[in-house]
């Protein structure tokens, strides 16, 4: 079992792929024991709700005009939420993305 896990959300979940596998290698080449995914903006709620909530959820670019309502419904069950920024997410800088995480995280 992981020690973190990280949620990331895009239009589809489909080009965050690769920013995932940045963000995991990233992490291991940090030592750290992160569970690192992404999923469709549809599934935020199931997210949200699931037993297994992330400790962190990450919006796409292609998605921060849902940020307000996505953070309001983060907020409500304890898990912060940003949006990736952009020439992060356009480099696909996995480092990054991680250390932003480890900030919302670590609050």
């Amino acid at each position: 079992m992981a020690d973190k896990v990280i949620a990331l959300a895009c239009a589809a979940g489909m080009s965050t792929s690769l920013l995932v596998t940045k963000m995991q290698q990233a992490a291991q080449e940090a030592g750290k024991d992160y569970e690192i995914y992404a999923k469709s903006v549809a599934e935020i709620d199931n997210m949200l709700s699931s037993s297994e909530k992330p400790d962190v959820l990450l919006l796409g670019p292609q998605v921060a005009y849902m940020k307000n309502e996505v953070i309001k419904k983060a907020a409500a069950v304890g898990v912060p939420c940003d949006v990736i920024k952009m020439q992060d997410y356009g480099m696909m800088n996995g480092k990054n993305v991680v250390a932003a995480a480890d900030a919302l995280m670590n609050g």
